[in-house]
């Protein structure tokens, strides 16, 4: 979401204000920095590099600080670093071209809505694009503070999404992701007279899309994964068969503390019913460890989980106490020491499950499209992610970008695929 927010913040500034990107900041006439406050070591980062490029900056460049942690902090950030010249808070992106020229402004309203407007065109030599479409979230999970950085839940209206979805696979895109902090919750708000809509519905629309091979998304909420969706996701052959679906926790009494909506059953059931409809596709997860009310049971069941689903890609975290949310309350009797145990545990079972899933991959064809390539010698080699979202390489290939071929695996080197290609 936030590398969305910078494309667009970009793009706004270039085609509005003739703004142009350089990797000097010394050079820089505006210094952005595009803030994230999910957990709490970014937030406690943010005002050290304000120092540091207060230090370097040129005379009369100007400082901005977006994002998340703009709309919670607000004006404290211009009172603690006053070399701040305006603070643009993550719902209020659309607004760059009004701040820039305005001594100190702090825009952070979070009933603020954009969903409607058409965004300067984001410049792109890639083959994959992202493509926002919803904002803000109307869940309240008590450990999560994007609520309240973000606002309320609203949808982009479907139009928009298909004309920008089309004009990108004009200009070469091969793979969509599309963004939203509920993705398949699509459809539940619009700010303008809009037809009754769905996520599923606007996967069948997009995938109509001629130029568009793929499509991925992030993140569906596992509440709303109904047997309608996941039939579509297993049935739409641009759907890449990968999906993000976020657990946080194995023990269904945390998951109730989390206000999660859902337990540990109904993930299980939704895991099974995708496995059985997509026996090979990929799953990624995000745990979170040491929540205030997780016992050492608590804890296990979520060792209990990672057995039987054996995620391809866990992120995985010890809790962060937010401001703003409930969790940020309660008594927490966990030691560093138990959270840091826990983690530990956690991860070092998963990579001895992503070691002995990634020796099953040998022999395996996967359909890869090309994103990467290395033409120097003694390394030439091409590289991409399968359907089911594996990075592999290609060793002694040099592929066009956005090529899709087969590869059969051949290496796995610590979990690091490589293979032959099969076709061009």
């Amino acid at each position: 979401m936030n590398n969305r927010d910078s494309d667009h913040l970009i793009a706004e500034l270039r085609e509005k204000e003739s703004y142009t990107l350089t990797d000097d900041p010394k050079e820089a006439d505006l210094i952005l920095l595009n803030t994230c406050s999910v957990r709490e070591k970014p937030e406690r980062k943010l005002f050290s590099e304000i120092g540091q490029f207060a230090q370097m900056k040129k005379p009369g460049a100007k400082i901005g600080v977006c994002g998340c942690t703009a709309s919670h902090l607000g004006e404290q950030i211009i009172q603690k670093a006053p070399s701040v010249d305006f603070v643009l808070g993550a719902r209020n992106i659309s607004k760059i071209t009004q701040v820039i020229h305005q001594p100190k402004a702090v825009e952070v309203d979070l009933d603020y809505d954009d969903s409607a407007y058409v965004f300067s065109k984001v410049q792109n030599t890639d083959v994959k694009a992202l493509l926002n479409i919803s904002i803000g979230c109307d869940k309240q999970c008590t450990y999560c503070i994007v609520p309240h950085t973000r606002g309320k839940e609203i949808s982009i209206p479907t139009p928009m999404l298909l004309q920008e979805a089309t004009k990108m696979a004009q200009n070469g895109i091969k793979e969509l992701l599309l963004l939203g902090q509920n993705v398949n919750h699509y459809g539940t708000r619009f700010s303008i007279p809009h037809k009754p809509t769905n996520f599923t519905q606007l996967l069948r629309e997009l995938s109509a899309i001629e130029g568009i091979e793929r499509i991925r998304f992030t993140s569906p909420h596992p509440l709303h994964m109904d047997d309608e969706f996941l039939e579509e996701f297993a049935q739409n052959p641009k759907v890449c068969k990968s999906i993000h679906i976020p657990l946080q926790s194995g023990s269904t009494k945390v998951l109730r503390d989390m206000k999660r909506g859902y337990t540990q059953e109904w993930y299980l059931d939704r895991i099974h019913k995708l496995r059985a409809l997509v026996p090979n596709v990929g799953i990624s997860t995000d745990i979170i460890v040491a929540f205030p009310t997780e016992s050492d049971s608590d804890f296990l069941e979520t060792m209990k989980v990672l057995e039987e689903v054996r995620f391809d890609t866990l992120y995985s975290f010890i809790y962060s106490p937010r401001p703003h949310t409930q969790a940020q309350h309660l008594p927490n009797t966990i030691s560093r020491e138990e959270a840091s145990a826990r983690l530990s545990a956690l991860q070092s079972r998963h990579r001895e499950i992503l070691a002995e899933k990634a020796q099953k991959e040998i022999g395996k064809t996967h359909r890869v499209l090309i994103e990467n390539y290395q033409d120097r010698a003694p390394e030439i080699w091409s590289e991409g992610r399968s359907d089911t979202n594996r990075l592999i390489k290609i060793p002694n290939q040099i592929l066009p970008m956005g090529a899709l071929v087969d590869v059969q695996i051949t290496h796995n080197d610590g979990g690091s695929l490589s293979g032959k290609l099969l076709n061009a």
